[in-house]
């Protein structure tokens, strides 16, 4: 190994254990300040990009998405089997991960120890808009409650992908042990994911090329002019563009610019929520947005919660992407009229 690999490796896991210890001490705080056993049955999934800390801490399942590589089908584990920093490097080398959806069959297996337990079940399931997977597990829920008519069992697309339904997770949690019910709780989710804001950029345009997101020649060109875009979601979990930035500094300048317009702090409650930043192997660019948070107005003591990207969709922005996830405005006032003109047809 060169002085220079060398060099990185060692940066790369001082930042990783310097992330997961402030992760760790997050946990702690969930563990004491949500964790309490409710009335209803919580079910997440690994697309929340879960701090692994943090999902033990709530205490909830976690369905694992699958996903392939060179040397077969994986499970996403939360880094169990395989840290971050070599499922990036094998990306960064030339290898290339495909995912595919949960099967109807895979969730009938959850549902069904679910319902043999008989507690009311919530699934907050990965955006329809990013994954057909939420059809196969609402499919799955039907088949469950045909053979036990008396469980309660829903599922709620959670449209916010990546550790932006890591927070809303965490909050569904402490809502359960306040005493919400399963349908209660439906309703909560139904409203408060729209408060849920993501904001990030990437490193190179390639792996969205590579799954057919954008032309191959965009991202050569992306690339040549140094150009790194900022990204979001809409109400409907799928991503949208929010600019084009020349550079990777204006980018993550643009992330905390919209975190600046968007942010609502501690307004409603005495308890600043926590927000997220999650990277893909770029843990330097995460510490410098919780860096440039700290400095905003009311913000020096606000919880963090980091995390690394998830294979599932780490496979489709590749290395380098880095987000910062936060409770703000509703979502939904910043809709177009002719947006607002469609969910009101739909009756949203």
């Amino acid at each position: 190994m060169s002085s220079s690999t060398e060099s990185a490796a060692v940066t790369a896991a001082e930042n990783e254990v310097d992330t997961n210890a402030q992760a760790s001490r997050e946990a702690a705080r969930l563990g004491r300040a949500y964790h309490a056993r409710g009335n209803v049955n919580l079910i997440v999934d690994s697309c929340a990009d879960f701090a692994p800390e943090v999902a033990r801490a709530l205490g909830v399942e976690v369905i694992p998405f699958p996903y392939v590589m060179s040397d077969g089908e994986h499970a996403d584990d939360l880094w169990e089997n395989m840290s971050a920093h070599d499922f990036y490097e094998r990306m960064r080398a030339g290898e290339h991960v495909t995912t595919s959806a949960v099967t109807p069959g895979h969730y009938l297996e959850v549902f069904e120890r679910a319902a043999a337990e008989g507690t009311p079940t919530v699934y907050l399931a990965f955006t329809r808009g990013l994954s057909s997977s939420v059809d196969a597990a609402r499919q799955a829920a039907d088949m469950v409650r045909e053979a036990h008519p008396d469980f309660q069992i829903y599922v709620v697309d959670n449209v916010c992908p990546s550790a932006a339904a890591e927070l809303l997770a965490i909050e569904a949690v402490r809502q359960v042990a306040n005493g919400l019910t399963a349908a209660e709780l439906v309703a909560w989710a139904e409203e408060a994911r729209y408060y849920v804001h993501g904001y990030f950029t990437l490193d190179s345009f390639d792996a969205l090329a590579r799954g057919g997101r954008i032309p191959p020649a965009a991202a050569t060109v992306g690339g040549k002019l140094d150009i790194k875009p900022e990204l979001s979601y809409d109400t409907n979990g799928a991503l949208t563009l929010r600019g084009m930035c020349r550079g990777r500094k204006k980018a993550l300048r643009a992330i905390i610019a919209d975190f600046r317009a968007n942010y609502l702090g501690a307004e409603g409650g005495d308890e600043k929520l926590p927000m997220a930043i999650v990277s893909a192997d770029a843990e330097k660019d995460a510490l410098w947005l919780a860096d440039q948070v700290r400095k905003e107005p009311g913000c020096s003591d606000v919880p963090i919660i980091y995390s690394s990207v998830g294979p599932v969709i780490g496979a489709h922005v590749g290395p380098g992407m880095v987000a910062l996830l936060f409770w703000g405005k509703d979502r939904r006032e910043s809709l177009s009229f002719t947006d607002r003109i469609a969910r009101k047809v739909r009756g949203q």
